[in-house]
């Protein structure tokens, strides 16, 4: 398995990158892998490593390299505080950039393929997952977004917008209750991804919290391990090249 960090060069500066792949059998699909508001820590490394593991070249980008140099943060008020801070540096529009110099790096790289591209993401990066499917679809086939956060909001590129752009396949993994998702949330967006006839397929998790899929205080195994079997079996069907 390799794993290394590099730095890729977007509009707004520079974004340091975790990099994920086999040693063998590429080129291997891409897959974004973007990170919750915690930021990149060890749990996330190690998600990223295992779903590299299974033939994929999985990026996952520091998102706050607009406002602050890499860290990885705790959970004192200090840092809390500035997770909060940083979290509004990212948007369903800025995300764009970032994906397309993650993906022009990529091309760079023979172990990573240039054929359709997945994305990942958790928290507050679930609904920028679905805005690349939407802002990308020549190229991004297949997203999953997990217990995310905000995927309705008051502003015109909000993730339940204009998703009659998207060609991707969507699975989403939507705890009920989550404060940062609401029912009512959850009935807006699938009735536009239901007008705009999205492929699309959802698990209301009722027996774990936000935040279930990474190691730590509210990790639950058996809905961490249904939202594995869901991404694998969605990358298979979509970023796979038919024989």
């Amino acid at each position: 398995m390799i794993e290394r960090e590099t730095t890729v060069l977007t509009a707004d500066g520079e974004m340091p990158t975790f990099i994920f792949h086999p040693e063998i059998d590429g080129p291997h699909p891409v897959v974004l892998y973007l990170m919750d508001a915690p930021s990149v820590r060890p749990a996330l490394r190690d998600m990223a490593s295992r779903l590299a593991t299974a033939g994929y070249y999985v990026m996952m980008p520091y998102l706050y390299y607009r406002g602050a140099p890499f860290r990885e943060f705790g959970m004192s008020d200090e840092d809390m505080h500035l997770r909060q801070d940083l979290m509004a540096t990212i948007t369903p529009t800025n995300i764009v950039g970032d994906a397309e110099a993650l993906l022009a790096d990529a091309a760079k790289d023979p172990a990573a393929s240039n054929g359709p591209v997945g994305a990942v993401g958790f928290c507050m990066s679930g609904g920028l997952a679905i805005s690349l499917a939407r802002a990308l679809p020549q190229r991004v086939a297949a997203v999953a977004s997990v217990h995310g956060a905000w995927l309705v909001r008051d502003t015109p590129d909000s993730p339940h917008l204009d998703l009659d752009k998207i060609r991707a396949e969507i699975h989403l993994a939507w705890c009920d209750p989550d404060p940062l998702a609401p029912p009512e949330h959850r009935e807006i967006w699938l009735g536009a991804a239901n007008e705009a006839g999205v492929d699309y397929t959802i698990d209301v998790v009722t027996t774990a919290v936000h935040g279930f899929a990474p190691a730590g205080p509210r990790y639950n195994r058996e809905a961490s391990e249904r939202h594995w079997e869901r991404v694998h079996s969605l990358f298979n069907r979509r970023l796979r090249p038919t024989s």
